[in-house]
């Protein structure tokens, strides 16, 4: 296998013969020497290559080569007298693997992300997106690092499930029913008919089976995709996209709260310190001043507030804001950068929220109006991290099911749990293409997913 751009552009060029790949991103020519800028994906930097036509005769593969076209070329890396390059390559070998012709979509160096998105085959190839693959790839790697070396144990959980994690409905079904002719009982579908025998969708969350394992193994996590059929086509939403969901047996709030601080900063370092060049180039040209916004995050203890203190503090703001605030109401993004940015500066973590807004599983406080949920809000961004102790009760847990019209029967393994062995647990999830935004600063989370689902999106 060949050697990587990346790795030899931190070689000293002494004359050694190498063979490299990629593709070619430039081509300057001129009657006695030729320069081309060489790429495989594996940094921002090209790699220079250098012919010189009167010692070589290339002049037939430098007329067919273009903007796009893969090759293969050996030559002997020298030191480069250029400014932009530490070392070159002096090419004697050219081999055309593929050409690439004159409507080659990427001549120009720039092109709008609107563009790139109706080229999702062909955008990888572009500087932005591909540095965004990158920090994509070592924020997956940060994650699995961080578990492995705290004693989780990853689980996959099912893509299919029968039950609704959320309690939203809003799911993608799964069916292999004929759609023009359903089976139907008293004017009614029946999926006892259907492969699964029951009606069945593409998961909203991992959490409730990942929670089974974590009253076996105690400490487990999934980051697997997951779907939701929202009918949204703004820049924040996607209908499939990853998560990250740990889940702790043994553990209150309190130790939640103290894992997802630590695992957050945790994966942001360690984005920083490996993708060092990539991070430098969003900071330049897509989001300035987004390495010293990370470092704060990293380097500041995140505050707690309830969610009444929270909104104290926003309804004495005497701000105008687009969605009013009041007990009761789920914050919105305004509230949350309002609460970050202006009012803490630096990282928050929001607990204590009305059981009305959120989820069934979560454990009620002894005010039985509020559940021990907790949301890290960070500046730029609002909430990143959303999580909670669950309802380890089993009595308790069937009151909500039942207060919020759920099917019981839907979730009798879920309550299973709460009867045999039940143990206090908690657990988070993080949207792992909001942290990508996050992290690279892109505006559209379609950008740093390699092939976006979303609203009539489904092209590759």
């Amino acid at each position: 296998m060949n050697t990587r751009i990346k790795d030899i552009l931190k070689l000293t060029g002494n004359g050694q013969e190498m063979t490299v790949e990629g593709w070619i991103r430039t081509k300057r020519d001129s009657k006695s020497v030729c320069f081309m800028e060489l790429t495989d994906g594996s940094s921002l930097k090209n790699l220079q290559i250098i012919v010189d036509k009167e010692k070589y005769e290339l002049d037939k593969e430098i007329e067919r080569i273009s903007t796009g076209a893969s090759v293969r070329i050996i030559g002997h890396l020298v030191p480069s007298p250029g400014k932009n390059q530490s070392v070159e390559l002096q090419g004697s070998s050219i081999e055309i693997l593929g050409d690439s012709p004159s409507d080659y979509p990427l001549q120009k160096k720039r092109h709008s992300f609107e563009f790139l998105r109706e080229i999702a085959h062909l955008r990888p190839r572009t500087n932005t997106i591909a540095a965004v693959t990158r920090v994509r790839n070592a924020l997956s790697y940060g994650i699995h690092t961080f578990f492995q070396e705290n004693g989780f144990i990853y689980i996959h959980t099912p893509i299919i499930s029968a039950s609704d994690a959320e309690g939203a409905g809003e799911m993608f079904q799964v069916t292999t029913l004929d759609l023009d002719a359903p089976p139907k009982t008293d004017g009614k579908v029946d999926y006892t008919k259907d492969f699964f025998g029951k009606k069945a969708n593409l998961t909203v969350s991992g959490q409730l089976e990942a929670e089974i394992y974590a009253t076996a193994l105690k400490n487990v996590y999934t980051f697997g995709p997951t779907f939701r059929a929202e009918n949204s086509n703004t820049s924040r939403h996607l209908a499939e996209f990853w998560m990250v969901e740990p889940e702790l047996a043994f553990c209150s709030l309190d130790g939640n709260m103290e894992m997802a601080e630590k695992f957050l900063k945790y994966i942001l370092q360690y984005t920083l310190d490996t993708c060092g060049e990539d991070m430098e180039f969003f900071n330049k040209f897509i989001h300035k001043g987004i390495l010293e916004s990370l470092q704060h995050v990293i380097d500041t203890p995140f505050t707690h507030v309830s969610y009444t203190e929270a909104v104290k503090h926003l309804e004495k703001a005497g701000k105008n804001f687009e969605y009013p605030v009041s007990w009761g109401k789920d914050l919105q993004s305004e509230h949350e950068k309002y609460l970050t940015e202006e009012i803490f500066n630096g990282p928050v973590i929001v607990t204590d929220y009305p059981k009305e807004i959120k989820a069934f599983y979560m454990k009620l406080n002894s005010d039985n109006k509020t559940v021990r949920a907790m949301d890290i809000l960070v500046p730029r961004l609002g909430e990143i991290i959303g999580g909670s102790e669950r309802e380890n009760d089993y009595g308790k847990l069937l009151n909500r099911i039942d207060e919020l019209g759920l099917d019981k029967e839907d979730y009798w393994w879920y309550l299973d749990l709460r009867k045999y062995g039940s143990v206090p647990h908690s657990g988070f999830g993080l949207g792992f293409e909001r942290l990508v935004q996050y992290v690279t600063g892109m505006q559209n989370i379609r950008d740093v997913i390699p092939f976006p689902r979303a609203v009539k999106t489904a092209e590759f």
